[in-house]
This record gives structure tokens, sequence and C-alpha cells, in this order.
């Protein structure tokens, strides 16, 4: 059993809320553009709100138990964990754009989210409200938050874009499909089981190309804040 250390359960428990709160919008953000597209499947399932409980309730495993045994193990270094919003299979043949749109919006909301830390970190550094102690040299409590969120909403939406089931970037392209195309692509994806080989293949490569995407945002959106 690794070593909890109190600052380490306190880092974990700021990751951990971070992470329900950035992935309940994800999910609400997914059944909201769901329902004005035409399909309340979510909907009546309770989960265009911004409570917690209706996604876990529907992804206990994904939303509460892996991500903190996921922390523990790596010593907080990682935070692994999954949600799901129902749509209609239906639906989505009839509106393939309308399904790209619903399902572009989980990632959209966590740049949002990203971006909200990001003027957050800026604004409170310009404004001498956070910092760093002094004789310590670490970051405030609310520095430390804001740098979470920012954090993990670039890695939540940044991987949740790669164009490989089940991630929403294999729904998103079809963004740049014409109907007949998308329904074609759709036959292909929804007839065969790619969840596994893809989200595999999605975490190798991500492993690969996101430190450089990390390294960006960080260079260009706040580094030199602090």
């Amino acid at each position: 059993m690794p070593d909890l250390s109190p600052e380490l359960l306190a880092f974990g428990f700021i990751w951990y809320i971070a992470f329900l709160f950035s992935t309940t919008c994800h999910e609400a953000a997914h059944a909201l553009v769901a329902k004005i597209g035409g399909d309340s499947t979510a909907a009546l399932g309770g989960q265009v709100t911004l409570n917690p409980v209706p996604h876990i309730q529907r992804e206990p495993w994904g939303m509460v138990v892996i991500p903190l045994i996921s922390f523990a193990l790596s010593k907080g270094q990682s935070m692994f964990g999954w949600a799901s919003a129902p749509y209609d299979p239906l639906w989505e043949r009839r509106h393939p754009r309308r399904a790209a749109l619903m399902a572009l919006a989980g990632p959209a909301t966590n740049y949002l989210l990203m971006f909200l830390a990001v003027i957050g970190l800026r604004v409170g550094a310009a404004m001498h409200w956070l910092g760093r102690d002094p004789s310590t040299g670490r970051a405030d409590f609310p520095t430390v938050i804001l740098f979470v969120f920012f954090t993990l909403n670039l890695l939540l939406g940044t991987f949740n874009l790669l164009p490989a089931p089940p991630l929403d970037g294999s729904s998103v392209i079809m963004l740049f499909m014409s109907e007949n195309r998308a329904h074609r692509y759709l036959d292909w994806l929804r007839g065969n089981n790619f969840a596994v080989l893809g989200l595999i293949a999605a975490l190798l490569v991500f492993r690969q190309f996101y430190p450089y995407v990390e390294d960006f945002a960080v260079n260009v959106l706040i580094r030199g804040q602090f």
C-alpha cells in the first residue's frame, strides 16, 4: 500500500473534486446539446445537470472507485476515470451532424473550464491575490486549485478529441463528412467492437504527443505568471 501522507491526501482531494466537477460538466454538456438537437435520452436520465449524483449513479466505477485507486497507486502522479451519457443510436443515424456536435460539446466544455482557470491564474497573479510561500516556495491553495483545473481539463479535452472509439473524437469527425459518408462511417464504427482496441491505441499515441501539447499550453497561457 503506498504511503499516503496528509499532504498527498489533501492534494488527492483537490484532484478528485476537480475531476468530479469537470467530468460532470463534460457529460452534462453532451446531454444538453443532445437534448437541443432532439435526443432526450440523457435528459430523461437526469444528466442535464451539474449535480454529480446522476452521473456517478450511471458510472460509479469510472467516477469514484477507479479515480481514487489510480491516484493512490500512482502516489499522486495521475488520476484516471470515465463517465458516459446515453444517446439514441437511431437519432445519431438520422442526424450525424447533430451527434457530432453532441460529442464535441464535452471536450469544448473542458477547454472552457481550462481557459477559466487561466483567467483566474492570470488575474490573480496580476492583482497579487495568488503567489507562493516565500519560505518554502510552494504555491498557495487557490493557485494549486486553479492549476489542477487547468491541467486536468487540458488533458481531458485533448484526450477525448482523439479520433478513436470510444472517445468523442471518433464522432466529432463526422462534422467534416457529408451525410452519406457519415452513414457509411457509422455502419463501420458501430458495426464493429473497436472500443478496447481504440482506447489502447489512443493511450499509446496520447502518451507520445501530449507532453508537447501541455508544454505549449503552459508556455503560451500561464508561463511567467508566477
